[in-house]
């Protein structure tokens, strides 16, 4: 009888090897290779046999030709596209590409207490037509009720009706799921999560580098070969990536993050990977009691509503994906107390507000050498948009000089080293938003004025090629 052998595999890219390396050669990282043990048998063989027995008992459609074993002409396969389903979530339609693939495997990764069991678990109990197996190795059926009719309950206080369609399991083991999948022939399998299921093919703990990338197969192939669609809950960890080798996003369709701070009321869900969308798209939650409510219009919340008179706020036009709205930049200047000067961002890039200070310093002649900036993007936001220079370096002005920007006034811009406004994407949304919002006045690069038709805007558009154009606006 042939014996299991030892192999060593990255757990921050999936590099394997037949002996430990202190140093990866893939991703050239440190101290990242750990132990696994292969069973001599065909690797994953018990899981994937589990998998293609649940496919061929269960009665699931096969959506694949013979597993895809054998060669056949690619002209010979339909082409059509498969309606997706509609989880009924406007915001998680949105990040997955206008809903769920059949047959695609989704990853939602976050921090732990984010919400990614309460946002899973309240779009499914909304899916009153489809059959779905919700598969939890971390809560008991008792915890999961409570949970659910807590988020069934709505804000007059009146509890809503659970469906029968929903049918929940507290387990571990692979295998057992695979068992009951064959009896409940679910149209949407729910693991919550990837990192505490096991297969008895490997022998390590659950959550192991050879646990979660044996499960994440066997669960993939299920998948596919039955069109029916998984989504597996992930954890992160301490350096903000997903939990388990880097394997795993590769093996999945769908990557997507669930982030915030806990001490905002705010999430937001951002695709990082997405085999059928765009990695572009946004979606903005709103914590509460009842569960996450979806934010449509976020412009409306991320901005004071009164911060008239109040020096070093600034208003900017911002995109993330293809949604515009308006984001509050707050910056306060002060003399340094200290020999070094600090520079502090939250919310924003922190080299970038150091290379915009250089380029007030240098271009507009703002000493800043003996001050200390501390920048803060308001509601808990990070935005990536280059359109937020433009405002970062009029808040960081407008506390210098102690001086408020007038109401109603928004820009978009992003600069260059040498005090030049660059254009800037979608400036027609952008200028869209503002005017819905009320605002009366916007700056944005001169550039963008090319096509431009501005006799459809009742906001009054400023047009700035550098950055001394902009303040002269701003403060005259």
């Amino acid at each position: 009888m042939a014996k299991d052998k030892i192999m060593y595999v990255c757990e921050n890219c999936g590099q394997e090897s037949a002996k430990w390396l202190g140093k990866c050669p893939a991703c050239n990282q440190w101290n990242t290779f750990k132990e696994i043990r292969v069973s001599a048998q065909t690797t994953g063989s018990q899981a994937a046999r589990s998998a293609a027995q649940t496919v061929r008992k269960g009665g699931l459609q096969n959506t694949t030709k013979d597993d895809g074993k054998r060669p056949f002409a690619l002209r010979s396969v339909s082409a059509k596209d498969e309606p997706r389903l509609d989880l009924g979530d406007i915001e998680l339609n949105r990040v997955l590409g206008g809903g769920l693939v059949p047959g695609s495997i989704v990853l939602l990764g976050g921090e732990p207490g984010i919400g990614k069991s309460t946002l899973t678990l309240q779009t499914i109990l909304h899916l009153k037509d489809k059959k779905i197996l919700y598969v939890s190795g971390e809560e008991s059926a008792h915890q999961l009720k409570m949970r659910a009719d807590r988020l069934l309950e709505s804000s007059s206080g009146k509890k809503g009706e659970m469906g029968d369609n929903l049918m929940v399991m507290c387990d571990t083991s692979l295998e057992d799921i695979f068992e009951h999948i064959k009896d409940v022939c679910p149209d949407l399998l729910v693991i919550d999560s990837i990192q505490t299921m096991a297969t008895a093919e490997v022998e390590s703990s659950p959550g192991s580098i050879a646990q979660v990338r044996e499960c994440a197969s066997a669960l993939l192939r299920f998948a596919k070969s039955s069109g029916t669609p998984v989504i597996l809950i992930g954890h992160i960890n301490k350096e903000g990536s997903i939990a388990g080798p880097k394997i795993l996003e590769h093996i999945v369709d769908t990557v997507i993050q669930f982030e915030g701070d806990q001490h905002y009321m705010y999430r937001i869900l951002r695709s990082i990977k997405n085999r059928f969308g765009s990695t572009s798209e946004l979606g903005i939650y709103e914590m509460q009691n009842n569960g996450l409510r979806q934010v449509n219009n976020p412009s409306e919340l991320l901005l004071t509503q009164d911060h008239e008179g109040l020096s070093g706020i600034a208003i900017s036009a911002a995109i993330e994906g293809v949604r515009p709205f308006l984001v509050e930049t707050q910056a306060l200047v002060s003399s340094a107390a200290y020999g070094t000067p600090q520079r502090s961002a939250t919310g924003f890039d922190q080299r970038r507000l150091n290379m915009l200070l250089a380029v007030l310093e240098k271009r507009v002649g703002f000493k800043l050498m003996q001050k200390d900036v501390f920048l803060n993007i308001a509601g808990g936001l990070r935005v990536t948009d280059l359109a937020m220079d433009l405002s970062v370096i009029a808040a960081v002005l407008s506390s210098n000089v102690d001086t408020p920007i007038e109401a109603g006034w928004c820009m978009c811009g992003e600069v260059g080293l040498s005090g030049e406004v660059r254009p800037v994407n979608r400036i027609e949304q952008r200028i869209s938003e503002a005017e819905k919002l009320g605002f009366s006045d916007i700056i944005i690069p001169k550039y963008n004025m090319q096509g431009l038709n501005t006799k459809k805007y009742k906001i009054n558009i400023h047009p700035v090629r550098k950055v001394e154009e902009a303040l002269r606006n701003l403060f005259g």
